[in-house]
């Protein structure tokens, strides 16, 4: 059974940073296209960031780009997403998702997806 839990999320102050977290079971994330999504109260699901597997190449939305970088450590079978100069628009619940159909991050932002996290809350507020 595939199972994707994501933390690290909280309350942070305009500027400041925070690591989100996806960890897996079941599923070994980098034989896979690994990507973030976030949903804001009333706003459209959002594709954050995509890493792919293999090459480990990366994929950023215009929203974040330069502020947030996504990685992987194959070792513990996790994927992160480093955010920083985090704004009040951040503010969102964001999700790891993944699915064993997608090796590259082609369209990441358009696709459905097998597999979902249950959610860490990010909170950017002073």
């Amino acid at each position: 059974q595939v199972q994707l839990v994501e933390s690290g999320g909280g309350l942070v102050q305009p500027g400041g940073s925070l690591r989100l977290s996806c960890a897996a079971s079941g599923f070994t994330l980098n034989f896979y296209a690994i990507s973030w999504f976030r949903q804001a109260p009333g706003k459209e699901r959002e594709g954050v960031s995509c890493i792919n597997s293999g090459s480990g190449s990366t994929y950023y939305a215009d929203s974040v780009k330069g502020r947030f970088t996504i990685s992987r450590d194959n070792t513990k079978n996790q994927v992160y997403l480093q955010m920083s100069s985090l704004k009040p628009e951040d503010t969102a619940v964001y999700y790891c998702v993944a699915d064993s159909r997608y090796l590259a991050c082609s369209d990441y932002q358009r696709r459905a997806y097998k597999y979902w996290g249950q959610g860490t809350q990010v909170t950017v507020s002073s």
